[in-house]
């Protein structure tokens, strides 16, 4: 029997990789707090954060946990990145590793803040 798709974040978190669940919910926690006025959904299957447009999304794999903040927001963090597995707007967080919640919030906060001054300049 197939199940249904998530219609929720919270559906998505329940229904993903067993190992995966707990660095979700602290992903989740850490981007609810660098961006509480942010909207919660789910875009291609995985769950995002948006303010006006899409700041960043996450998902469960196997044996990571993928976070997609953009290419742009990656660039100054390219030293403090060269540990994990990244792909051009993508980074792998091993299961097995703690979730480098200080790094992921410093990615964050960047992507946040270059959108709000991107958009307030077209304003």
């Amino acid at each position: 029997m197939k199940t249904a798709k998530p219609t929720t974040v919270d559906e998505y978190i329940d229904g993903a990789p067993r190992e995966g669940q707990k660095h979700l919910r602290d992903m989740r926690a850490v981007l609810k707090k660098v961006t509480p006025e942010g909207r919660e959904s789910l875009k291609w299957g995985m769950p995002v954060f948006e303010e006006n447009r899409i700041l960043f999304a996450f998902a469960a794999f196997k044996s990571h946990l993928g976070f997609m903040p953009t290419p742009s927001a990656m660039k100054p963090f390219e030293v403090e990145l060269k540990k994990y597995k990244t792909g051009k707007g993508s980074i792998q967080f091993p299961y097995e590793k703690p979730l480098p919640k200080t790094l992921i919030r410093k990615i964050a906060s960047y992507r946040a803040r270059d959108v709000r001054e991107n958009d307030a300049r077209w304003m």
